[in-house]
């Protein structure tokens, strides 16, 4: 099945358009659409987001969203069942009181973007890369579950570009990205991102005691400097580390 094809057939749905229909607003044949819809024709991004557009999509989340990157994050049948459950629920309204389908034809229309757009926001972020000097450099998309990535919230986790090699032996390179999320103190035994007078570093923490702590390094060889708890200036916690092959 193309998951793309899911969503076209499932944002036509949920506008009430035949295939028909939505073949002549975009300039396709109704069994090329059909084809692409059950997954038997390919379609590429492009062209999969001009019938969308064609159908009335808002594209306000385009510049950080692909539709592969929603098509692989986006539960389409549990939208799809969504879908199914209010056009049920609009129907016996509509039984009830003829008016009533005019009127949610009318709400509709003003609604921003799709099904699957609005429920965008609670299933994938797009979370920032900050090198050495915290400017953002690009970014990732993440999914978020239950309101958090990585047990904290959304928008308080960033990406950092590692700027040298100093934790090469804790297998973080130059140019790797790590997810930091936040951190009150240093906690024993992780790699934390610290705040330095000459910027912010990786290093491992050991636990010395109640008012030590080891920051250690690792390039050629291990490397370890003392300090107090207190004079520690603790940015975030990694937890994931992303490198290129």
């Amino acid at each position: 099945m193309s998951r793309l094809g899911d969503l076209i057939k499932l944002e036509r749905g949920r506008r009430g358009l035949s295939a028909k229909q939505v073949a002549r607003k975009c300039g396709v044949s109704e069994s090329y659409l059909l084809a692409v819809e059950a997954g038997t024709k390919i379609i590429a991004d492009d062209q999969a987001r001009r019938i969308l557009k064609s159908m009335g999509m808002q594209q306000q989340t385009e510049a950080d969203f692909s539709l592969e990157d929603i098509a692989a994050t986006v539960d389409l049948q549990s939208a799809s069942e969504q879908m199914e459950r209010a056009q049920a629920t609009q129907r016996r309204i509509a039984k009830a009181r003829p008016e009533a389908e005019k009127v949610a034809s009318s709400d509709d229309s003003g609604v921003s973007g799709s099904i699957w757009l609005d429920a965008l926001s609670s299933v994938l972020k797009r979370v920032p890369v900050y090198n050495a000097v915290m400017k953002e450099v690009g970014h990732r998309l993440l999914p978020v579950e239950n309101g958090k990535i990585e047990n904290a919230s959304p928008d308080k986790v960033f990406y950092f570009m590692a700027p040298d090699n100093d934790m090469r032996g804790f297998r973080v390179t130059r140019g790797d990205l790590v997810l930091v999320v936040p951190a009150a103190a240093p906690a024993d035994g992780a790699m934390m991102l610290i705040q330095t007078p000459l910027g912010r570093v990786l290093r491992v923490v050991k636990k010395l005691d109640n008012f030590k702590v080891l920051l250690q390094r690792y390039d050629a060889a291990c490397e370890s400097e003392v300090s107090a708890i207190d004079e520690v200036k603790v940015v975030g916690r990694c937890v994931r580390l992303e490198a290129e092959l």
